[in-house]
């Protein structure tokens, strides 16, 4: 008895009590110092793996050349009763889209393996070669259909349109990146000069050169690229009134642009004359049915629908392959885009971000005005089909762009995720910690 009073008194011993919690505190003190030096370093090293560059996204290239051999068959099984029609060759436009898809997949090559820096030292000499090529298109260039939008170097047809979309990709990515460093994006002087370099773009392409729908595409991009960077929504409604009186001016003088926009808003009014184009593209659509006529079955394409195999080969590809070919190039574009917004938002820095959504926009917005303009939707505007239409410069260009986000796919920055889900784990430890230190204070106080 004796023993087990002294046994009891000593565990109700008050300084035997304060060395037991302050032991358990100790212990439960240096736990989370340990804890969260790992923590730390697993934080740390997640971060540096993850800002390392990893594979690309073979996707991008995978869905580009779907679109090209898309076009390829399409041109293939069509342009013998084209060529018929036009006195040429039979193998004209394959074999002329054969070499402009080598030359394209080379640029593609090239820039997926220029260093994202290396576009901040070309955007002069890039934006200068626009400038040169646009006035040299005027100057020099051969009129088609009275607009001059194409110029003969050494035998080959260079689209000036194309060239000065890639170079705006390249100069407004830049500027709104280093005007947003320094701290003075959305000050007046620097909305005036991007005005006036917008203007102007506009005006040599709609104006000089008669390509409506590059310069509706051009303005998108625009529009686009000033809203990603925030700017207040006002501007922005200001500047569309300004884009929607430029437009007005720039159509109501012109008989041809009138006649379009009133084939429009009435297709089927005059097809045989203003509306033809549209009401030949819209039997194209119509004719195909659910599975098509078959590859080389089409009846449009032998001179009836005009610019078959370029502007309006989304009608022949209706006509040929039906409702089920037509959604079947619509979802690998969405699925390109998707993938391109996707390597947008994980970029690992803020000029690599803009790059790739300038170009996102770009495609987008030609891909949804040729198109809507097939499906009579939109106006037509003239404006090829990225990857498919047969067109050199257009297939070069565009797969330029495309090697520039593969590339900056290769370093797409997962951190913000991955330091969230640290943290979530770093709460569940942070949870589970507290409720063993818990468990060992209640066992502390019940041998009190």
């Amino acid at each position: 008895m004796n023993m087990l009073g002294n046994k009891k008194s000593r565990s109700r011993n008050p300084a035997v009590v304060s060395r037991n919690i302050s032991t358990v505190r100790r212990n439960q003190a240096s736990t989370r110092q340990a804890s969260s030096k790992n923590n730390v370093g697993h934080t740390s090293a997640q971060v540096a793996q993850k800002s390392r560059e990893h594979a690309p996204d073979y996707m991008i290239l995978v869905l580009a050349l779907i679109l090209i051999a898309a076009g390829a068959i399409i041109g293939y099984t069509n342009s013998p009763g084209l060529t018929e029609v036009r006195g040429l060759p039979g193998d004209f436009y394959t074999k002329k889209q054969f070499i402009a898809t080598g030359i394209g997949l080379v640029a593609f090559a090239i820039t997926a393996r220029m260093k994202i820096e290396t576009w901040k030292i070309l955007v002069k000499p890039i934006a200068i070669t626009a400038i040169v090529v646009a006035l040299a298109v005027r100057l020099f260039g051969t009129p088609i259909y009275g607009a001059y939008r194409w110029l003969d170097v050494a035998g080959i047809s260079v689209q000036a349109a194309e060239v000065i979309k890639f170079a705006l990709v390249i100069w407004l990515s830049y500027f709104i990146y280093d005007r947003k460093k320094h701290g003075d994006l959305f000050e007046k002087d620097q909305l005036k000069k991007v005005a006036i370099i917008s203007a102007a773009t506009v005006f040599v392409v709609a104006g000089l050169q008669s390509d409506l729908g590059s310069a509706a595409v051009m303005v998108a991009m625009i529009f686009s690229a000033l809203f990603i960077a925030g700017l207040p929504m006002k501007y922005i409604m200001y500047s569309a009134v300004g884009v929607v009186v430029a437009g007005a001016l720039a159509i109501l003088p012109s008989a041809y642009r009138l006649q379009r926009v009133e084939t429009f808003l009435n297709p089927t009014a005059d097809c045989q004359d203003a509306g033809y184009q549209v009401c030949q593209a819209l039997i194209s659509v119509g004719s195909g049915g659910a599975v098509g006529r078959g590859l080389g079955r089409s009846v449009q394409a032998y001179g009836y629908l005009p610019e078959a195999l370029s502007d309006s080969i989304f009608a022949i590809i209706a006509e040929n392959t039906g409702f089920l070919g037509a959604a079947f190039v619509l979802l690998v574009f969405l699925e390109l885009f998707r993938r391109l917004h996707k390597i947008a938002v994980a970029s690992p820095d803020t000029y690599s971000r803009y790059l790739v959504y300038m170009i996102l926009i770009w495609l987008a917005s030609q891909t949804m005005i040729n198109i809507g303009a097939m499906i009579g939707l939109l106006p037509l505007k003239g404006i090829t089909l990225p990857l498919i239409s047969f067109g050199g410069t257009s297939i070069i260009f565009v797969l330029a762009a495309l090697g520039i986000c593969f590339k900056i796919s290769r370093s797409t920055d997962l951190r913000a995720a991955q330091m969230k889900e640290l943290q979530e784990g770093s709460g569940t430890t942070a949870k589970r910690t507290t409720q063993s230190e818990r468990t060992s204070q209640r066992r502390v106080y019940r041998s009190i």
